[in-house]
């Protein structure tokens, strides 16, 4: 065969097998060009080369990725009484999580959750086709949004040079949260990956995951969540604010069938079910959690300063670690005192209000109105040195904002109400209130049963039980006589009620204190009997025997750490002190003279309930036995003599039980206070105006027995009802050996009881009327 001289110009050489046309070549240089350089870029942000990128979060927060959780505070019987947080944040386990809550997030948030490792692809290569049609869709997987709350990539991490560059900023964080995804996928399982999303994630109204969601929402736990709830909070958790079924139920409820739509779209639910749920309306049962709620919110408060400081100490954070702190408190008894308080305050300032109707009740020694008195108290408010700083301490801009009128709630005996006031308007509202601070604690362990700090937490945030301090008046007296019986004095020791006078004393006028009624009457009266009515003449005898440096001595023995003069009022309780430091005082006479502070706290443990510290009573020998029981027996008399300034507790309360007593009045009535005293339980309490100079005018209302002593009334009367508590209603147990001296002071007494003066009369008749109406 014979071949052509020439090749042919239309035929082409065959190409070998394998080999690349020069555009295969170059579409394959491109390709694996880009592979790599995308696998450089992706090494380079994880390694945060060159710190273009900023940080990565290193393996020891994979391993252990950190939400701030809400710490959790307990009383004794194991009732959660509030929590501690910046973000309120409990978890849940995932068992306890309804299957229809985790369908809805699936089919809302990424229906291939299951399927991927961190990053949807196919999500992510859609993208530009719904773009390009102009409709919005995200890709970002479950795994990734967890890595954006767990890892802060849109704030923490965001310190590499090139996070300000525009364009950048986000395809950065975009690739920091792929990393984490797929990390985060590779350490922990599907269950676990839901479980933390579920648990971290923002639902608005400050609930951080759905355990609290639940409850902030629904008042009930996330494993009773219904479908159409359920749906409801996947619904919110895509913008907590837009879709929030309390600021937005509308919006919220067509968000909400959206969620039900995609659960029947993807087969979650029967198109039945979807119809069923979708057609329900939004019911709420709304609360926030916050400080002004839950049980004994001037105890967690003041709980809080001593946490905090053992926080700084051992490096945790109380906000955020979710500590479980074990407290004292008897969540029973708790209620009982907060209820008391309430029930006895409203009626007092009842009586408050009729009594300076239509008059300013802020008045000086001698009954006048304290001139500028309103102009005076608001320069020490924040709203005042607020107005100074931003209009430089102009007056008249300032007054101008003062007297300015704006909508406001405020607090009331009725329940909360909107009026129209001025700041001006408001003090003078809130200055017309009477407070009040009440505590209870069990003498032989230290611990704290009840502590109600005022009135309204809300309202009135000052705790009137050891942030307060005021002059306890006569409640102080059994300090002297302690004093006394220590030195050798008798309970039967005779005395009689004449005049005492102190001599002048460096420049210092002399001083002859009175008894309540202005007199004296001459008779010769037991220091027991003097005790029970509270007589200023043997307790200002007893001091000049002692000399007041006695008294304060004996003072601090007892607890007091207050600054105590010593001066011949000193016994009259001229020096302020607390109804904390006086509780633990008290105590001493029933725990057999041993004194012990005043305890909160009995253990705190981590969020994983290992203990991380256990506290135990502070106690000292501060009395003999002898004298801490005799003074217990000093102290029934109060409620056992007639004359005794407590007998409405045997008359009208009708306890008939062992209790000791002291009631307390001080000058023009400005404090009132009461001290109740039985074998496992001392209770302290004071009753008077936010300032001295806001009081009742007389005794009939003003003195201890009755603006103080009803609290304690109506709390015993509870707490000897629930047998579930079991205070004691033994008697007080007398000391192991014999007593050294005789308590029988009948013989004294001729045979003859003493009449009940008429003061005394009137005051039990008062009390029993406001008994018989209040109860």
């Amino acid at each position: 065969m014979a071949y052509p001289a020439t090749k042919p110009k239309n035929i082409r050489k065959p190409q070998r097998p394998g080999r690349f046309t020069g555009l295969t070549r170059t579409l394959w240089f491109l390709f694996g060009g880009g592979v790599l350089g995308l696998i450089l870029y992706i090494l380079a942000v994880s390694v945060n080369f060159l710190n273009l990128f900023g940080r990565m979060p290193n393996l020891k927060t994979l391993e252990n990725p950190k939400s701030e959780l809400a710490s959790e505070i307990y009383s004794a019987d194991g009732v959660l009484m509030g929590k501690y947080f910046r973000e309120n944040r409990t978890p849940v386990d995932y068992e306890d999580l309804p299957q229809n809550l985790i369908d809805a997030l699936i089919a809302t948030e990424d229906v291939r959750f299951e399927g991927h490792s961190g990053i949807d692809f196919k999500g992510l290569f859609a993208i530009p086709y719904y773009v390009a049609t102009g409709r919005s869709r995200g890709s970002s997987t479950l795994t990734q949004q967890l890595a954006k709350v767990l890892f802060r990539t849109r704030g923490d991490l965001n310190d590499g040079t090139l996070n300000d560059v525009p364009g950048l900023r986000m395809l950065i964080i975009k690739t920091k949260e792929w990393i984490m995804a797929v990390r985060l996928e590779r350490s922990y399982t599907k269950r676990e990956i839901m479980r933390m999303y579920l648990n971290t994630n923002d639902f608005g109204s400050n609930a951080f995951g759905i355990n609290v969601a639940a409850k902030t929402f629904f008042n009930k736990s996330p494993k009773n969540l219904t479908l159409e709830e359920s749906a409801l909070m996947v619904g919110v958790l895509n913008a907590p604010s837009r879709y929030s079924p309390v600021q937005n139920p509308e919006r919220a409820k067509v968000r909400r069938n959206w969620v039900l739509y995609q659960m029947r779209k993807y087969n979650y639910i029967t198109p039945e079910e979807h119809a069923l749920a979708a057609a329900k309306p939004i019911v709420l049962h709304y609360s926030v959690e916050n400080s002004n709620k839950g049980i004994a919110p001037y105890f967690r408060a003041e709980v809080s300063k001593a946490l905090l400081q053992w926080a700084k100490e051992t490096d945790h954070d109380l906000y955020a670690d979710g500590l479980k702190i074990y407290t004292t408190v008897d969540s029973r008894m708790q209620k009982y005192a907060e209820s008391a308080v309430a029930e006895h305050m409203r009626q007092q300032q009842k009586l408050f209000d009729a009594h300076w109707k239509g008059q300013l009740p802020w008045r000086d020694e001698n009954g006048r109105i304290i001139p500028n008195f309103l102009q005076t108290s608001i320069k020490r408010t924040e709203r005042y040195r607020s107005l100074d700083n931003r209009f430089d301490g102009n007056k008249d801009s300032i007054n101008y904002y003062l007297k300015k009128k704006y909508k406001m709630m405020v607090f009331s005996w009725k329940g909360e109400k909107e009026v129209l006031m001025s700041p001006l308007d408001s003090l003078a509202y809130y200055k017309r209130y009477l407070h009040a601070g009440f505590m209870a604690m069990n003498p032989l362990n230290g611990q704290i049963k009840a502590w109600v700090g005022g009135t309204n937490f809300k309202y009135f945030k000052y705790d009137h039980v050891k942030q307060g301090k005021r002059q306890p008046g006569s409640t102080f007296k059994p300090i002297v006589y302690t004093a006394a019986i220590d030195q050798g004095y008798s309970p039967c020791y005779q005395r009689p009620d004449i005049a005492t006078t102190f001599p002048a004393v460096a420049g210092r006028a002399p001083y002859t204190p009175k008894n309540f009624e202005g007199g004296f009457s001459g008779r010769t009266f037991t220091l027991r009997q003097a005790l029970a009515r509270s007589m200023n003449s043997i307790t200002a005898w007893l001091v000049q025997k002692l000399g007041p440096e006695t008294v304060v001595s004996y003072a601090k023995r007892l607890g007091i750490t207050s600054p105590i003069e010593a001066v011949p009022a000193v016994g009259f309780g001229s020096s302020d002190v607390s109804i904390y430091e006086l509780s633990g005082a008290y105590s001493t006479f029933v725990n057999k003279g041993v004194w012990t502070a005043p305890m909160m706290v009995t253990r705190i443990e981590d969020k994983n309930g290992n203990v991380l510290r256990e506290f135990v009573p502070q106690t000292r020998e501060a009395l003999s036995e002898e004298t801490a029981y005799l003074m217990t027996y000093m102290l029934q008399a109060a409620t056992t003599e007639q004359g005794g300034t407590s007998v409405i507790l045997k008359t009208g309360f009708k306890f008939p039980y062992e209790i000791g007593a002291k009631t307390g009045t001080t000058s023009n009535y400005s404090d009132a206070w009461f001290m109740g005293v039985t074998p496992d339980l001392v209770c302290g309490m004071w009753v008077g105006g936010e300032d001295r100079s806001i009081h009742f005018r007389n005794g009939s209302y003003g003195q201890g027995a009755r603006a103080a002593l009803p609290i304690y009334g109506l709390f015993m009367r509870k707490v000897y009802a629930d047998k579930s508590i079991g205070v004691s209603t033994s008697p007080f147990p007398k000391p192991e050996q014999p007593l050294s001296i005789e308590i029988d002071c009948s013989k004294y007494y001729g045979g003859q009881r003493d009449t009940i003066p008429y003061d005394q009369k009137l005051n039990q008749t008062d009390l029993q009327d406001i008994d018989e109406e209040d109860i």
